[in-house]
């Protein structure tokens, strides 16, 4: 659901374009997303009809919202469609930042993973389940991950398997087995595998003793293998021809079992170069740092931003400044351990106007996927209102040698206010 579209597909009268299509919306023969006046909305095809219609008569609709686990959305008039062969149209709740699996920490990654197995459970005991678990199909509001494409539930075919097995082994199994037996970086692979990390590569990277844990050894080495041996297979989703009789016990017990899993799945942050970064008497005193906030809430206060960034914000100390004003507001860092212990604190605390994520901000997230389009770079998310840069231009300018000018320009063209 990134801002950027493809051509619109229907003029006005005077030719001005008022339907556009997101670029990252294609995929689906159930329905898209497009925006329309600046509004975005969600076409629900034909093809679409009898999953979109069960998923509300079924009572999943209601009870996925309600655990904050689905997006909410209200019906609107048909007449807004963007394209023929409309069902319905659908007016789902705003996200406030679009964020994509390879800016998330550890915990972030997990508790998406989590969300998504939430869902599949709570869509076998009413018939239907997730068609794909794409990663990108969830996001964070309010501190916690939900997901976004209504059009994913379906009706539950007697006797098949999950279809989105193979796809949530690859964009959460896989990597979070990485991040917490290698190195947390290897979620980074998730920026260059648009499609999940592939399996035989995380078998090959992770140590011999990931095989002691029963769900690694099931869901991600002998899965591996199952893939190679099946490699010419065309149907998706599967390591081989569909199994029949696959019970809906059966079924429970894969969700399961991935639970079990990912839940064992740990990452311990230790200590870094930037984690203690402030709160040090060598970095800041007590009454300094003090100083430095209060400065900055007058900034906020005067600003009254809309939306907030906090460029290279550690763990949040100056984005809380924003969030508890209710201001939606995201904080940037390149240390995985600063965003992890920003995260734990967000859902500690319960807050609900606070975003970490891992951004390197020498080399942010680009526009990638097909036609360099299906994700948004960082820059194309904004701007924002109001940008955070403390204590950041040093290192940006002295430690990777970059010329101030070019600095100013940058953040000239994120955000209309800047506190620096």
């Amino acid at each position: 659901m990134g801002p950027r579209g493809a051509a619109a597909q229907e003029p006005t009268a005077t030719g001005r374009l008022i339907a556009e299509i997101v670029a990252s919306s294609f995929r689906d023969p159930s329905g898209f997303v497009y925006r329309r006046d600046g509004e975005l909305l969600r076409q629900v095809n034909q093809a679409g009809r009898d999953d979109f219609d069960l998923l509300t008569q079924s009572g999943l609709y209601p009870t996925l919202v309600d655990r904050g686990l689905l997006v909410a959305h209200e019906e609107v008039d048909s007449a807004l469609a963007a394209a023929p062969d409309a069902y319905k149209v659908i007016r789902p709740d705003r996200i406030p930042f679009v964020s994509y699996p390879y800016e998330w920490c550890f915990s972030q990654l997990q508790d998406a993973a989590l969300a998504v197995l939430e869902i599949q459970n709570a869509a076998l005991d009413l018939g239907m389940t997730l068609r794909d678990a794409s990663a990108y199909n969830m996001q964070f509001r309010d501190g916690r991950p939900l997901l976004i494409d209504t059009l994913s539930l379906g009706r539950l075919q007697e006797g098949e398997p999950w279809v989105a097995y193979r796809q949530f082994c690859q964009h959460f199994l896989a990597p979070l087995a990485l991040m917490s037996y290698r190195d947390v970086r290897l979620g980074q692979l998730l920026r260059v595998h648009l499609d999940g990390v592939p399996l035989d590569l995380a078998a090959e990277l992770l140590p011999r003793r990931a095989r002691s844990r029963p769900p690694l050894l099931m869901h991600l080495f002998a899965h591996a293998k199952s893939q190679a041996r099946h490699l010419g297979d065309a149907v998706a989703g599967t390591t081989g021809a569909r199994r029949r009789g696959f019970s809906l016990q059966a079924f429970r017990g894969v969700v399961s079992s991935l639970e079990a899993g990912v839940r064992k799945l740990t990452w311990d942050p230790g200590r870094t170069t930037w984690s203690g970064y402030y709160g040090e008497a060598d970095h800041y005193t007590a009454e300094a740092s003090e100083h430095k906030r209060a400065l900055v809430q007058d900034f906020v206060q005067a600003a009254a931003p809309a939306s907030v960034w906090d460029l290279g914000g550690n763990t949040g100390p100056f984005s809380r400044i924003a969030s508890a004003k209710g201001i939606p507001t995201v904080c940037f860092d390149v240390d995985p351990a600063c965003v992890e212990a920003n995260y734990r604190q967000v859902v500690s605390s319960g807050e609900r106007n606070l975003l970490p994520l891992v951004m390197d901000l020498t080399n942010p997230s680009p526009a990638i996927g097909w036609d360099n389009r299906e994700r948004a770079a960082l820059r194309e998310r904004g701007p924002a209102d109001m940008a955070l840069a403390m204590a950041l231009i040093q290192h940006l300018a002295i430690c990777n040698n970059l010329p101030l000018p070019r600095l100013a320009a940058t953040l000239r063209e994120v955000c209309t206010w800047l506190s620096i």
